[in-house]
């Protein structure tokens, strides 16, 4: 048995379901059942523009496992305004994870997800079992035409394209790329432009010392976001880590190859126990 339904949680109404629109975070709970109770909750956090659908639902919907999958303020179906600053997401992760009484998570991020992620072990690392990293980096520089492009409304939709361009490898599937492409569109420039300032702020290389538990570092070949070397730095610096490259995807590994990713997740887990 497994169940999956929607919901968003704000200040005094943990676990509450079909709160009005724009007050909180939306989120989907994907509660498969783990016969030997043997691994904590999973919460995955997109990237800069995205939404919880950046998530395949070969992740989304991982058989045996509990899974949370939200939508950042401001993004996809959560109300109120993006944050500006990487720990300011962070602050309101923690936030969330208080409201929803969660402990012991595993957190999955995804570009400036992943940023978010090890913000939250490094301020609250109690609240913390284990890290996935994908197309991750300590430090997130963003290309000034990116900035530029973002910041003025009238040209977003050329960011867009920009993004979406560089986020894919040549071997994606170009039903997905153009998909890719209409949902970034979508986006206010607003939105976009301030998580890339976010990640353009984003510095944590002398800090990875400190993050003590178990990480997973998935990187894809062809990353030209945060290419190989990002990955590559955190897995040196972060004491207990793994690194994976998979071949043939870029910066949406997990949407190029879903399930490999689900499977180097999965072997992952047992470390955890």
């Amino acid at each position: 048995m497994c169940r999956c339904y929607d919901g968003r949680a704000l200040a005094g109404s943990a676990g509450r379901v079909g709160v009005p629109e724009g007050a909180g975070l939306y989120y989907q709970h994907y509660s498969g059942v783990d016969p030997q109770g043997k691994y904590p909750p999973l919460v995955f956090i997109h990237g800069a523009g995205g939404s919880h659908l950046h998530w395949p639902p070969e992740l989304r919907r991982m058989a045996d496992h509990d899974v949370y999958s939200l939508d950042l303020p401001g993004h996809g179906r959560s109300g109120g305004e993006p944050e500006r600053t990487v720990r300011g997401y962070a602050h309101r992760l923690i936030e969330w994870l208080d409201h929803l009484d969660l402990e012991d998570v595993i957190l999955v991020g995804h570009s400036m997800g992943g940023a978010i992620s090890m913000t939250i072990v490094l301020d609250a690392p109690w609240r913390v079992k284990g890290l996935v990293l994908v197309g991750s980096g300590a430090r997130l520089r963003v290309h000034p035409q990116i900035l530029a492009l973002t910041e003025d409304e009238h040209l977003y939709r050329q960011a867009a394209a920009r993004v979406t361009q560089w986020a894919f490898s040549d071997h994606a599937d170009a039903r997905m790329v153009e998909l890719a492409n209409r949902r970034m569109a979508e986006v206010p420039a607003k939105v976009v432009h301030a998580d890339f300032l976010a990640c353009d702020a984003f510095d944590i290389m002398d800090r990875l010392n400190d993050i003590s538990v178990p990480t997973l570092v998935i990187c894809g070949e062809g990353d030209q976001m945060t290419p190989l070397k990002y990955s590559q730095y955190l897995d040196q610096h972060i004491p207990d880590s793994q690194l994976v490259l998979i071949q043939g995807a870029g910066h949406m590994v997990m949407l190029e190859r879903p399930l490999e990713t689900v499977e180097h997740v999965r072997s992952f887990l047992p470390r955890l126990g």
